[in-house]
């Protein structure tokens, strides 16, 4: 009895260093990225270019972030940024909760061929050119509101919700508050709203981070530059490579100009990210338990 037990020992020992290492290994191709982007934005360009910074910054300079938010452009594109993302993380989950509790009643009548219609869309989709012929002639395009109106509402999170209404708000609560005289709407902002925090913050999570990271929809419905996302902004710089220096006639200056530029990627991607980074934490403990519940059942 005694080997066996030891042997089983041995055998939970080996299966807990191999899990160990294989999250250890996915954690630094995780972390290495983020570190390695960090350690840029605040090295020299030259220790970057020439391999001499790997991991840790080398040569710590400011001057990416000074670029950065000396920009009017950049700060313009997080200004907007910040808007879309708070108005649209706003509109966004109010209208899914006025979706999802309705179709979590079972005395909603036709609410199978509702659920169908939002299944639908899921599926099909008239596409690009008919979206933006929608968009067009609805009068939003190069206004604010061509980032909030179009993805407003996501099915998906829509029926996470909806299940975690059925999971969560029992039926007696319902009588109870309908034999008080309770309305609908009462009874949605009294109870319901109050006993579902998590899968609020669920929502509010994946509608921020979607909103923060469009730049999609902008590059389409948007001219306007002062109505530029922060991610927009970013997309000309890393990929179209385009700011808007001084024509210079000095070689040195040129190279100098050409080190902030790249530097400056790794800035902007720093700035770009925070906000979600810092959001996070807060919404975390209610993550897990939200989308759980939410998908208990369909």
């Amino acid at each position: 009895m005694a080997s066996h037990a030891t042997r089983d020992t041995g055998v939970d020992r080996a299966f807990n260093i191999t899990n160990y290492l294989i999250l250890f290994l996915f954690l630094a191709s995780v972390a290495y990225p983020l570190i390695y982007v960090l350690s840029a934005s605040i090295s020299s360009p030259q220790a970057v270019i020439n391999g001499e910074m790997w991991l840790w910054p080398v040569d710590i300079t400011w001057e990416g972030y000074r670029a950065v938010f000396n920009n009017p452009r950049i700060v313009t594109g997080f200004q907007n940024s910040l808007f879309y993302t708070v108005a649209g993380t706003f509109v966004s989950v109010v209208l899914t909760i006025l979706a999802a509790y309705p179709l979590s009643r079972k005395d909603l009548a036709g609410k199978n061929v509702i659920m169908f219609l939002f299944l639908f869309t899921m599926l099909f989709g008239g596409g690009i050119i008919p979206t933006y012929l929608t968009v067009r002639e609805t009068g939003l395009l190069d206004t604010r509101l061509a980032l909030i109106i179009p993805t407003a509402l996501s099915v998906w999170n829509m029926i996470i919700t909806r299940t975690f209404f059925q999971v969560t708000i029992p039926d007696e609560l319902l009588e109870a508050a309908q034999l008080d005289g309770s309305s609908d709407f009462r009874f949605l902002w009294d109870n319901v709203i109050p006993l579902s925090g998590p899968i609020i913050a669920v929502n509010a999570l994946f509608y921020a981070v979607a909103q923060w990271n469009t730049y999609f929809n902008a590059l389409i419905y948007l001219t306007d530059q002062d109505l530029f996302p922060l991610q927009l902004v970013l997309r000309e710089i890393l990929v179209q490579n385009q700011i808007n220096f001084d024509q210079m006639t000095d070689v040195t200056e040129m190279m100098r100009r050409q080190d902030l530029r790249d530097l400056l990627k790794y800035s902007l991607i720093v700035v770009a990210s925070v906000p979600v980074l810092i959001i996070y934490p807060f919404v975390q403990k209610h993550f897990v338990r939200g989308v759980m519940i939410g998908s208990l059942k369909g």
